[in-house]
């Protein structure tokens, strides 16, 4: 018999699978921007200005909330700014920082 017939085949390596642990991630946007849409024509200046500051402070309420911040005494103004900024949103002002701790206060 030929050395050729008595060596095993071999057989060819599976090709790996990709699991959720070797998937790249991007972190430097952990959260989708929403989709924009028009708000009500003919409101006060005021109310607008008002409405934009809640869905600011409720972002940012929910960015603390998920990387561990859950008591308004660990989000201090320098805390609630730097997740504004690593979630893409201005440097809220002092009046947006007391609401941010306030809407945390009532997630209980």
């Amino acid at each position: 018999m030929p050395a050729a017939a008595l060596k095993p085949k071999s057989t060819p390596k599976p090709l790996p699978t990709q699991s959720t642990t070797k998937r790249p991630v991007r972190m430097d946007l952990p959260y989708a921007p929403m989709d924009k849409r028009p708000l009500p024509p003919g409101r006060p200046r005021e109310w607008y200005v008002t409405h934009n500051r809640r869905l600011k402070a409720m972002r940012l309420a929910i960015a603390l909330l998920d990387s561990g911040v859950y008591v308004p005494n660990q989000a201090r103004n320098e805390t609630i700014r730097s997740t504004a900024e690593m979630i893409g949103v201005h440097p809220p002002s002092d009046t947006t920082c007391h609401m941010v701790r306030a809407f945390m206060r009532y997630s209980r």
